[in-house]
């Protein structure tokens, strides 16, 4: 058996951290490759 994975780092230089971490939650939920791959794909996505 195989699996596909993404780690996605992100970068937000200046942006409250909170709010960094609300726009990319928000952001993954109505991405067009998120919504394809859910379920499929195992993603994790990192606020650095």
């Amino acid at each position: 058996a195989y699996g596909i994975a993404a780690r996605l780092n992100v970068s937000l230089p200046g942006m409250d951290r909170a709010a960094a971490q609300s726009l990319i939650d928000a952001a993954h939920q109505v991405c067009p490759y998120s919504n394809a791959t859910r379920g499929n794909v195992d993603v994790t996505i990192t606020l650095v």
